[in-house]
């Protein structure tokens, strides 16, 4: 894997990244949110934003809009099919032959050059680009952004981006460029060290959480933003969790980094952060249904401190589906002490991981596990009339369950 293919064929397409103004967005947790508020202070302030996000909840429209709507059915089926065409002719021009397994085009590369596509075509006055996976190889990985960040960084995706904290640090710092500010959230030290080398090598002003800028929450659930001599207080925030506050810090701090360019105002900040959405994150479908995209570790500590200060006033189920690479019995680990049963399902994903085989990994956990089957089975038998059910675990169970409960995509 590598860039070259993706380069060579947006130079096929006409440099759709020609004029591009870019922001890029990498991290482990948190950087789909960061870029939805991103997005929503920068349409508070008038612009008309460009979002790329992936993966997708319910519907893979989701993963490119513009101006908060995303990309209809009859748009992205014409432009796929352009692309689809394109591929061939332009593979056909390289290779001097048909497709082959060496230059055929990815999944993701394909949807990320549609969305590049898409937001040339319709003229935003910014693109938001959440990374794929990592950053130095990632398809998204070939803009030269106004300024990029890195929300976070923990142990996932170990098999492609390394086995510890460094090793994952330095994918991510890939997208870091020549003289383009960077802004990092609260990072474990091993993978900030090495972020700073990079930032060093090359000339990119790091502005560090907790060292360049500070987020301060309040009693209100509302936080305090402070970096230089600019402080902004008593900020919303619609994002539930207190690791949304960190998110919303590297968000605001961003934007301070390009305010030459696209100026957003306090009104702007305030409005935006006060109407961000992303769904599937600390979701309350239902008044006994709560769902998230905690995926890792860190996502289920995320989740735990969520959980800890509500009310134990009914019996907790975790309802836990995960892809087969995920370490689930360190995600339960964290989320134990909030559950009184586990029950384990899978959705219909090709990356799930079988009921049966979750539970299996959890047979010395000190509460009742049980394999439910597939989710809609699953979903049934949890919501018992009386229990707390939290879905968590991967992207894809939350969409599942938000298709089982009638919640529309994108809202």
């Amino acid at each position: 894997m590598g860039l070259s293919r993706m380069r060579s064929f947006l130079t096929f397409l006409g440099e759709p990244l020609a004029g591009l103004k870019v922001l890029h967005v990498a991290g482990t947790n948190g950087k789909g949110s960061t870029v939805r508020m991103l997005g929503s202070m920068l349409r508070a302030a008038g612009y008309r934003v460009g979002e790329f996000t992936s993966p997708h909840l319910q519907r893979i429209n989701e993963r490119i809009c513009i101006g908060g709507v995303e990309i209809t059915d009859e748009d992205l089926d014409t432009l796929l099919r352009e692309l689809a065409a394109a591929r061939i002719r332009w593979a056909a021009e390289v290779t001097g032959g048909e497709v082959d397994g060496d230059v055929a085009l990815t999944y993701f590369e394909m949807i990320t050059a549609a969305a590049l596509v898409h937001m040339a075509r319709n003229a935003v006055d910014v693109a938001i680009l959440e990374v794929g996976l990592g950053g130095r190889l990632d398809a998204t990985n070939l803009v030269d952004p106004l300024a990029c960040a890195i929300v976070s960084v923990g142990l996932d995706h170990t098999e492609q981006l390394g086995p510890d904290l460094a090793s994952i640090a330095a994918e991510k710092a890939g997208i870091v460029k020549p003289g383009r500010p960077v802004v990092v959230g609260p990072l474990p030290l091993d993978a900030l060290r090495v972020i700073r080398l990079i930032a060093r090598e090359r000339t990119a002003p790091l502005l560090e959480a907790g060292e360049h800028y500070r987020t301060l929450r309040s009693d209100t659930g509302r936080f305090t933003w402070a970096f230089d001599n600019h402080t902004l207080r008593d900020l919303p925030l619609s994002l539930a969790g207190d690791h949304q506050i960190d998110n919303a810090g590297v968000a605001v701090t961003l934007l301070s980094q390009v305010a030459d360019v696209l100026p957003v105002s306090e009104d702007a900040i305030r409005a935006g952060l006060a109407a961000a959405s992303h769904p599937g994150r600390l979701e309350w479908l239902a008044e006994d249904v709560l769902i998230d995209c905690a995926h890792n570790c860190e996502g289920a500590v995320s989740l735990s401190d969520y959980l800890r200060p509500l009310p134990r006033d009914r019996p907790r189920t975790l309802l836990l589906g995960a892809s087969a690479d995920k370490d689930v019995r360190s995600m339960v680990v964290q989320l134990a002490p909030h559950f009184d049963r586990v029950m384990t399902t899978q959705c219909n994903h090709p990356r799930a991981a079988e009921a049966g085989e979750i539970a299996r990994q959890l047979i010395d956990v000190d509460m009742p596990v049980l394999p439910a089957g597939p989710i809609e089975q699953a979903i049934a038998l949890a919501r018992d009339g009386r229990s707390l059910v939290v879905a968590t675990g991967s992207i894809f169970l939350a969409g599942a369950v938000r298709d089982l409960l009638g919640a529309q995509s994108g809202s």
